[in-house]
């Protein structure tokens, strides 16, 4: 455990008088990360870290988890965020913190062994940070996959208008219990969106579906239905057919169509559009 009285040798070991060692360090840091924080940035980041760390060990700051490093923390984690939406990689965004223990390592040249003593246990406060700064880099990269993962979710379920009253939901790849809940929940609310009385449910480009996905999409037609919107299943292959089938799922009731266009045409009519066929039909 440190002491007091060792916490100022460390603050000591920070201060030596006549050296820059904030600059030396702002220095190494750069050259690990080939100039991709700009200069200006690199040394507020790492001037005002240093600056809270001497001042947290000058009040008889611990470890790295320490009440009084909480300032330290508090700026570790504002450099880890901003790390990770740059890109880094864990290691570069930690190596700010590591590098100061290699500014440091001239102490041990001929040094006292007071100050090989303060460089020990000032390392192990450093490790503490540095840990710490990887855990909050891996926890921010962890939120912008999520993010990330959720808008793609997003745009992969588009809801399109196809006529007025009409709306359909082209789905396009594989289907789990996530995407089918955005399903439901993007369908309903645009036909609040958009007053339409049709919709259509078109899986031409799923390759298949489970159970947990079939009971889904029915939720999905028996909500709309209570909301007053027919709804039509278009595009059935004949694999998610027998699918279906073998696992006794029931359709029954459901409306379901070859192709998008035989389901428009059918949301056409039921909307009281009259289709006129055109070409060889009339010769």
């Amino acid at each position: 455990m440190v002491k007091r009285d060792d916490s100022l040798d460390l603050v000591g070991l920070l201060t030596v008088d006549g050296q820059d060692l904030a600059a030396t360090w702002v220095a190494e840091v750069a050259g690990s990360l080939g100039g991709r924080v700009g200069s200006a940035e690199l040394d507020r980041e790492l001037r005002e870290l240093y600056e809270a760390l001497v001042e947290a060990l000058r009040h008889g700051a611990v470890d790295a988890h320490s009440e009084r490093m909480s300032e330290v923390r508090a700026l570790l984690v504002e450099m880890s965020r901003n790390r990770a939406r740059q890109g880094f990689s864990p290691s570069e965004t930690a190596v700010s913190v590591f590098a100061l223990k290699r500014v440091l390592e001239p102490v041990l040249e001929n040094g006292s062994a007071e100050a090989v003593r303060a460089y020990l246990q000032l390392g192990r406060i450093l490790d503490g940070l540095g840990l710490f700064t990887i855990e909050t880099y891996t926890q921010t990269r962890d939120e912008i996959i999520t993010a990330q993962a959720e808008q793609l979710l997003e745009l992969s379920t588009p809801v399109v208008r196809l006529w007025d009253g009409v709306i359909a939901v082209p789905l396009v790849g594989t289907l789990d219990s996530a995407r089918t809940q955005v399903v439901m929940e993007k369908l309903l609310q645009a036909l609040v969106d958009t007053g339409s009385e049709q919709a259509i449910i078109d899986i031409t480009g799923v390759p298949a579906v489970d159970t947990q996905v079939a009971q889904h999409l029915l939720k999905t037609i028996v909500a709309a239905r209570l909301m007053g919107a027919e709804c039509t299943v278009s595009g059935i292959s004949p694999q998610i057919a027998q699918t279906i089938v073998a696992l006794g799922i029931e359709f029954e009731g459901i409306v379901t169509k070859a192709s998008l266009a035989d389901a428009l045409k059918l949301a056409l009519r039921r909307s009281g559009v009259d289709l006129v066929a055109h070409g060889s039909a009339q010769r």
